[in-house]
């Protein structure tokens, strides 16, 4: 479980330029998949050998100017409960703000590391704008330019030596790790109730981590499973009610430390966007999923309903394309015992290997049927494929132009892929690498 680093700060202070600039500055790993995620607010970061979550908490909620400072309020709240570490960022152009003291005095009384930031500082000649931030009492305060880079490599370096060294609890490799994530409301506890019931030892709770998450580890029919953070859902939400878009930050949290996650949701009310982000965020971190739709026992149904049910869930959440889909009533128990059976197969789909062979046989096969398109008036050879690795199955082929595969002809190697080995349920990533040229003697 990667720790959290959340940016808070008033409207246009500059986070979203900060966030980019430290998730573009160090590589930050996405997918550049159309429709995964609509606004960005997120990243996988890697820095200086670090790994952590950056999150933008101004990208999600729009801010209407009454309510702003309940709003800073409650991006901080989240902070406080989820981050590991709080970058508060504030306009050095504009100087010092109520607003900044007020929120300076809410960080204040956190018990995690606070870095309390001018931005807009566009080099040393413009130190002299931190100079009142002085007057909030606080110390260090960190000048930076996030749109120029100014002091940002400085700040990041005090950032990572505060970050948590944490354990993660090592399971069985037996144990599937099962997250069940969505919407408040759409049943998760009642679902994982649900499951434990079916249990025939339930071994313990025990801490997963450093954190308080508290994973519950079952058996059934001789299969062992670990759900992940219970305890986390169990609670009402620690951030409340006003907050239900912040709830993805939990969702990440539980998502990151899974084997296939459960993505749950409401047959009454179809797919949300806050369901199709959750959803981007388990593509993306290439974990197995399953779409559980809940509440199926409320829905009123003739003999097509579940197929255009079906169809507009797959239309709503495209990239998911390869997730089975189970209808269940967590309430009545309906084909709950079923989403175990599932979870089985995909953690199973998750693991597969192909031999490179077989692979290559079939490469050879599927660039004869459809071969890429022209690249700069230059044929695209696909020379070799191997897969490298597995949880997500990740393929490398070699081809003298990488920059010629059209992300339209990786699609159809991805069906190709799909129709030939399954990995139902599970995303598969392609790389593309540049042929090795071969060693003349002499």
């Amino acid at each position: 479980m990667k720790p959290i680093i959340a940016i808070v700060g008033r409207p246009n202070v500059g986070k979203s330029t900060l966030f980019n600039r430290i998730a573009g500055g160090k590589k930050a790993i996405v997918w550049d998949e159309p429709g995964v995620t609509r606004d960005r607010n997120y990243a996988e970061v890697e820095w200086e050998e670090s790994s952590f979550t950056l999150i933008d908490t101004g990208g999600f909620e729009p801010v209407s100017k009454d309510r702003i400072f309940i709003q800073m309020r409650e991006q901080c709240q989240l902070a406080m409960d989820e981050a590991d570490v709080i970058l508060f960022l504030m306009d050095g152009k504009e100087g010092l703000t109520p607003s900044d003291k007020e929120i300076t005095d809410i960080l204040r009384k956190m018990n995690k590391p606070v870095f309390y930031i001018v931005n807009k500082v566009d080099g040393p000649k413009h130190e002299e704008r931190a100079i009142e931030f002085y007057g909030l009492g606080v110390e260090p305060i960190y000048s930076v330019s996030a749109e120029h880079g100014y002091g940002v490599n400085g700040l990041m370096d005090e950032v990572i030596q505060a970050l948590p060294r944490l354990k993660e609890k090592k399971w069985d490799q037996e144990v599937t790790k099962v997250a069940v994530v969505g919407r408040p409301n759409v049943g998760k506890s009642s679902l994982i109730n649900r499951l434990l019931g079916y249990k025939r030892v339930l071994v313990d709770e025990v801490p997963g981590t450093t954190r308080d998450a508290i994973d519950t580890l079952f058996e059934k029919d001789g299969r062992k499973y670990a759900l992940i953070d219970t305890a986390g859902i169990r609670r009402k939400s620690r951030i409340g009610l006003r907050l239900e878009k912040y709830s993805i930050v939990e969702a990440l949290r539980t998502i990151d430390r899974s084997d296939v996650a459960l993505l749950l949701l409401d047959s009454r009310e179809g797919v949300t966007d806050q369901d199709a982000r959750i959803g981007g965020f388990i593509h993306e971190k290439g974990k197995g999923c399953i779409l559980v739709v809940n509440k199926w026992d409320l829905v009123e149904k003739d003999s097509q309903t579940m197929v255009y049910y079906e169809r507009d869930v797959r239309e709503s959440l495209k990239y998911l394309s390869y997730a089975p889909i189970v209808f269940i009533s967590a309430l009545t128990g309906q084909r709950v015992k079923k989403v175990l059976d599932v979870v089985d197969y995909v953690s199973e789909q998750t693991k597969k290997r192909i031999p490179t062979h077989s692979l290559n046989k079939c490469l050879g096969e599927w660039v004869e049927k459809f071969p890429p398109p022209l690249y700069k008036s230059r044929s695209v050879k696909l020379n070799y494929i191997t897969q490298v690795s597995t949880a997500p199955p990740t393929f490398v082929i070699y081809t003298n132009f990488p920059e010629g595969i059209h992300f339209s002809y990786e699609r159809y190697l991805l069906n190709q892929m799909r129709e030939t080995f399954s990995f139902e349920g599970v995303p598969v990533r392609f790389r593309f690498r540049k042929k090795r040229k071969e060693k003349r003697d002499g």
